[in-house]
């Protein structure tokens, strides 16, 4: 019998390859960044060919670390970056342009022009998403509008549409399939039916043809080649569906915050999508097999993690991004500044994409403490307006909530965290549940997990804060960032 279970991770700023246990432990694990391409301002691109090659790496890098046999690996789940888009030929394989990033804003013309008839919310019904740069349905159009060729191309049906998932899963077994909940996130797809929408295809002027099939989040699509050869790839969950589901959160009312390049925070829903009427996602929380769907309202934040890397890329305050903690705790308080990381404009609760990001505060007494200070304050704020907002929509007073994700080992944010929020933050022993929720999913597939309960049995606490501020203080704090970010609006035309 197999020993092990494995999943791809296809981040924003890098790619790794993990193996499990029965157990949930880590067995081994490979990781390769990718770079990073801004063509012009507000423009983010990766290029699909690096990343694959980077699978490929990783892949045969945790196998050689763990020192097992491909047999001993019972199935493979894969868990990535949502929305970024990739465009390819089908024959050749090779994209007919760079993966245009989530975090991009170039189709900011095309939103516009949308929502003249409708507004913002004109396909919220349908999708549970207002019309935002985010999404991957208009960056499909403005791939297949600005590049010669591909709209005639996509119209004869040569050319397949996926986000990373299906990328990898394509160059992996040769089947172009998404789940439901990448496909959740395109703006392409109806929440009810769980089918592409028609009427927003035609709007958009996409061709049918382009588009991968739907599958649940949980079945075999296929079997390896390569590397892996033979080797089931059983599970495909975008990467905050995939930690809410490594979070074990499968009650109505458990929720996870993911700390990475950006921040999202998901709430269990249970079987209907919840409608939001404060600025969150109505999105798929993950469907498993011929179960019902589950649904999950959603929290994202463009800009958390990848704010401590610019600090340390752009302005090199810092070497490492892990300095940034021992910087920030060389001063006791922010010195009265806030940092708003709206770069690409801001998404929940907000979803202004005419934000930008912006300092204020600032006096000659503010030091490099400070301003390390404030990035990491960044992100416990957002974090705190995403769970306003939930509990407004929901009704549901969280009580703790669970966080995983790279950042969760900074002590000085998580204690911030909970201050902030006024509620426990919880990390478990496995921090990096992205991609233990791909192995899981992957994992019940094919029998290796007998059901939810056998995971649930894996969960274990590593840590927990406890909120340690005043009230006075916190809603002090608070209020000089919610006014900080009026500072942001209108900037970009």
């Amino acid at each position: 019998m197999s020993k092990y279970i494995a999943a791809i991770d296809q981040g924003t700023t890098s790619t790794r390859f993990m193996i499990f246990d029965h157990a949930g432990n880590v067995v081994a694990v490979d990781q390769k960044e990718h770079r990073q391409i801004y063509p012009k301002p507000g423009w983010v691109e990766h290029d699909p060919l690096e990343i694959w090659e980077r699978t490929q790496e990783v892949m045969a890098g945790a196998v050689a670390k763990a020192d097992c046999a491909v047999f001993d690996i019972a199935a493979i789940g894969v868990t990535n970056q949502r929305e970024t888009t990739v465009v390819w030929d089908k024959k050749t394989g090779k994209p007919v342009y760079n993966a245009v990033v989530w975090q991009d804003t170039r189709t900011d013309e095309i939103i516009t022009e949308l929502a003249k008839n409708g507004g913002q919310d004109r396909f919220r019904d349908k999708t549970g998403l207002p019309l935002a740069t985010y999404f991957s349905g208009p960056k499909i159009k403005w791939i297949l509008d600005n590049v010669s060729g591909s709209r005639e191309k996509a119209e004869r049906g040569e050319l397949l549409f996926g986000n990373l998932d299906t990328w990898i899963i394509w160059n992996l077994t040769g089947e172009h399939i998404t789940d439901v909940t990448n496909a959740s996130r395109t703006m392409l797809m109806d929440l009810k039916t769980l089918n592409w929408d028609e009427e927003i295809l035609s709007l958009l002027g996409i061709p049918g043809a382009l588009l991968p099939k739907i599958c649940s989040s949980s079945e075999t699509y296929g079997t390896a080649r390569g590397v892996l050869q033979g080797i089931p790839v059983s599970g495909d969950l975008g990467d905050q569906q995939a930690a809410l589901f490594g979070q074990t959160c499968y009650s109505v009312g458990e929720a996870k915050n993911t700390y990475g390049t950006g921040c999202f925070m998901l709430l269990n829903t249970g079987e209907k999508p919840t409608p939001s009427t404060s600025g969150l996602l109505t999105t798929l929380g993950y469907k498993i097999g011929n179960q019902k769907a589950v649904y999950a309202l959603e929290g994202s934040i463009a800009i958390t993690g990848a704010l401590v890397q610019w600090l340390r890329d752009n302005l090199g305050l810092i070497r490492q991004s892990s300095e940034v903690e021992t910087l920030a705790g060389t001063v006791e308080d922010n010195g009265g500044i806030y940092f708003v990381p709206a770069f690409s404009g801001l998404f929940a609760p907000y979803w202004r994409s005419d934000a930008r990001g912006t300092i204020v505060g600032m006096t000659r007494y503010v030091n490099k403490g400070h301003i390390a200070r404030a990035v990491l304050e960044a992100t416990a704020y957002q974090t705190r307006e995403v769970l306003d907002a939930m509990e407004k929509d929901s009704g549901v007073k969280l009580t703790a909530l669970k966080v995983d994700g790279g950042m969760v080992f900074n002590e000085l944010l998580m204690q911030f965290q909970a201050d902030i929020l006024d509620v426990p933050v919880i990390r478990p022993k496995v921090a990096e549940t992205t991609a233990l929720g791909a192995a899981y999913a992957a994992g019940l597939a094919v029998g290796f997990w007998r059901d939810f309960d056998a995971l649930r049995a894996n969960w274990g606490q590593d840590k927990q804060w406890i909120p340690n501020m005043d009230s006075d203080q916190r809603g002090k704090l608070y209020s000089g960032w919610k006014k900080a970010v009026t500072r942001t609006f209108d900037w970009a035309s």
